[in-house]
């Protein structure tokens, strides 16, 4: 039999903590066995085995604990043995009974070294099962206890979301499961797109949204071979690009300053190209950065500095880049129609823009008066659902 979460890894990252789970699952009889830890009000599926994929389990994706079985057997109102959950009073009503398709469900918490829950062991399938007993559930408590054992210092769990969570990002980066997205920036004056904007999406049962990918990948160092990879697969498809529209890529400071990174940008130089820096943290080497950016603004790649009003690097980045674009950022733009003073910070970003020779574009755009509001103000130029959803690549 071969350990498998809940996007198929083959190979164990903890094995003790796949072999206890893997023997819960098989004692029980049961369609899958996760492990989850709780955090700030939610539980987060840190291993799984079995159908995962059959039942919507995702790895590594936080859910509401006041919605789950786990608080209810914590609390004393729902048996850590459920036979029938489509019927048990309890159960039956929950949407997590019929978002994972629960029929039949055993659970047992997992402690610290100070007897504190840290979660929950979980067996669950689809269908009922009256065969489930007490029996069971003092089995899957007593795997439950040696699970304490092994994760119950806070570094253990640690140690051990770090290898699930690197684990997951070498597979994408292996696999290349990198999918590009893209979304119009048009112009507000006549509403035909000007540039679409590469978005990176991935297997949701692996990581459940994009920022969850790339923080996971940063924190165990991989950060830049993700990015690199994501603006790869962006690239592919430039000659397919309608004439005269930029695609925008997205680059971190430290990966647009990394080896390899500036090359792989020339290469592409002939093409209308355009780098989005999205980092919200402290620059600490502008020169370096700037050398970088001033090579690719005079191949012809223009350099757009994002979320410009969400907070002090991302003004920072404007004061120092000098960039060929500025974006307005989302929480500018929300609600701009009613509010005096998001409409009084548009205004003046838009000014500034002119005056220094850049373009303004708006993101988030999502209704008619706010596209009403930022026309009134004179920005050029927006993007949001408002014009199109993230889809796939225009056709020429």
């Amino acid at each position: 039999m071969s350990t498998s979460t809940a996007h198929d890894v083959t190979t164990p990252v903890d094995p003790e903590i796949d072999r206890l789970l893997a023997l819960a699952r098989l004692h029980l009889g049961m369609e899958v066995a996760w492990l989850s830890a709780f955090t700030e009000g939610e539980q987060v599926i840190v291993a799984a085995d079995g159908e995962t994929a059959a039942m919507n389990v995702e790895l590594m994706t936080g859910t509401a604990l006041d919605g789950s079985f786990c608080t209810r057997v914590l609390a004393g109102t729902l048996p850590e043995v459920v036979t029938d959950a489509r019927s048990h009073p309890v159960t039956r009503d929950l949407a997590v009974t019929r978002d994972l398709n629960i029929g039949s469900y055993v659970g047992a918490p997992w402690h610290g070294a100070d007897g504190t829950v840290l979660g929950m062991l979980c067996c669950l399938s689809r269908h009922a099962d009256q065969r489930l007993t007490e029996q069971d559930a003092r089995f899957v408590r007593m795997l439950a206890d040696l699970i304490s054992d092994h994760l119950s210092s806070p570094a253990a769990l640690a140690r051990h979301l770090t290898r699930r969570s690197e684990a997951s990002v070498r597979e994408v980066l292996q696999a290349g499961a990198v999918h590009t997205v893209f979304q119009p920036i048009v112009s507000l004056r006549t509403g035909a797109p000007v540039a679409f904007e590469a978005l990176s999406r991935f297997d949701p049962m692996v990581f459940a949204t994009p920022d969850r990918a790339f923080a996971a990948a940063a924190r165990c160092g991989l950060g830049a071979e993700l990015e690199l990879l994501a603006v790869r697969r962006a690239l592919e498809i430039l000659d397919r690009l309608p004439p005269g529209i930029r695609l925008n890529l997205n680059l971190s400071p430290e990966v647009l300053t990394a080896a390899g990174t500036e090359r792989l940008l020339l290469d592409h130089a002939g093409h209308d190209l355009g780098v989005e820096i999205t980092e919200h943290a402290q620059v600490y080497d502008y020169p370096g950065l700037l050398a970088h950016t001033r090579a690719l603004q005079a191949a012809g790649v223009q350099i757009l500095v994002d979320d410009a009003g969400a907070g002090f690097a991302s003004l920072s980045h404007i004061l120092r880049l000098r960039p060929d674009i500025i974006k307005l950022d989302i929480s500018l733009v929300r609600d701009i129609d009613t509010d005096l003073v998001r409409q009084t910070m548009a205004r003046s970003l838009n000014m500034f823009a002119t005056e220094t020779g850049a373009a303004l574009i708006a993101e988030g755009i999502e209704t008619a008066t706010e596209l009403d509001t930022l026309r009134g103000i004179g920005v050029a130029y927006g993007q949001g659902y408002l014009f199109g959803l993230p889809g796939p690549v225009p056709s020429t």
